[in-house]
């Protein structure tokens, strides 16, 4: 059987590493960090922009049923090595996608580099950094999304 290309570039304890990264990374912020990587495009998604295959995901994960809209979806295109941050209105209305954008492409030249565990962590340290200045957390946060990576 033909090892899932996801294994290629990860391995377990690295997914346990950016799970933990997220979870620490929320004890600053009421902001809500995902990451979810898809090895292809579905054959009906052929003809999608990278934004708009993160748009599903993001609606599908119910990142848009957080309290403050305060949801962020890392999205990582594997096959293709395409990246894109999508952030809830909450976010939007704080901080310019242009902000998201310089952050996805760090971790960009991170996976150019074959530092693909470290582009993701590194990446969500970023995003949490900004999330913690604008959205610090409160006493009543909870968590409302899981922190597991999502394939």
């Amino acid at each position: 059987m033909k090892e899932k290309l996801i294994y290629q570039y990860f391995n377990d304890d690295d997914f346990l590493a950016i799970t933990n990264t997220i979870k620490e990374s929320e004890k600053k912020t009421s902001g809500e960090i995902r990451v979810a990587i898809k090895e292809k495009r579905r054959f009906i998604d052929f003809y999608q922009s990278i934004r708009k295959l993160a748009e599903k995901e993001f609606f599908q994960l119910k990142m848009n049923e957080t309290r403050d809209k305060t949801g962020i979806l890392i999205f990582i295109l594997l096959g293709e090595k395409k990246f894109y941050i999508l952030a809830d209105e909450g976010i939007n209305s704080q901080v310019d996608q242009s902000t998201w954008d310089k952050i996805r492409n760090e971790m960009e030249k991170d996976f150019s580099t074959q530092n693909f565990s470290f582009g993701i962590i590194d990446c969500v340290r970023k995003v949490a950094a900004i999330l913690s200045l604008h959205f610090p957390i409160k006493p009543d946060d909870t968590n409302e999304l899981s922190n597991k990576v999502v394939f």
